[in-house]
């Protein structure tokens, strides 16, 4: 019988996966693709609209009670983006920028954590540098076909529909404070 404290994924995440991810203290996300969909909605007044999987916003705030650190490079920048990022309380965000490894060897420096100590998940061709670059690199299913050659992971989640969620429970289990993260929602 599976743990109930376990997730259904963890047979499925190689020794060498996790190991990797245990070492993980920051936490890189694009937006675009990533954190949504990928699809941007216009009104005909011109007002943007993207949706947030609100699975993946609270497996943030679990990642960042754990002691990771948060951050979010995109090459948009938006209102919208900026406004759920306060939501999250995530101190880290990076918009308009398409050198997402420079942005994301911008954070490194500032916050001193080495390379192998970073996870980035991203999509699209822009993304491809930083997820080189990170320890460990994470992309969707629907993200593009060479990025998925690259990374390390490529999630069961698409885009938009749980895969940051995916990749923080991925992370909790790997440092070993998944269970302590679900146990409180047990609590009767």
């Amino acid at each position: 019988m599976t743990n109930i404290l376990t997730s259904p994924l963890h047979d499925l995440w190689p020794a060498a996966l996790l190991e990797k991810a245990a070492r993980i203290r920051l936490v890189a996300l694009d937006v675009d693709g990533v954190m949504s969909d990928g699809r941007i909605y216009f009104t005909a007044s011109g007002d943007e609209l993207k949706g947030f999987n609100i699975l993946d916003g609270l497996g943030l705030k679990q990642l960042m009670a754990a002691g990771i650190t948060v951050a979010v490079i995109t090459g948009r920048t938006s209102p919208l983006t900026e406004k759920r990022m306060q939501d999250l309380n995530i101190p880290h965000l990076m918009q308009g920028r398409e050198d997402k490894k420079v942005a994301l060897q911008e954070l490194v420096n500032t916050l001193d954590i080495p390379a192998e100590a970073i996870a980035y998940m991203g999509d699209d061709l822009p993304d491809l540098p930083a997820i080189r670059y990170a320890g460990l690199g994470i992309t969707v299913p629907n993200g593009y076909w060479l990025v998925q050659q690259h990374a390390d992971y490529c999630t069961q989640a698409a885009g938009g529909s749980g895969a940051v969620r995916e990749l923080c429970d991925l992370l909790l289990s790997a440092g070993g404070h998944l269970k302590t993260t679900l146990a409180p929602y047990l609590d009767t």
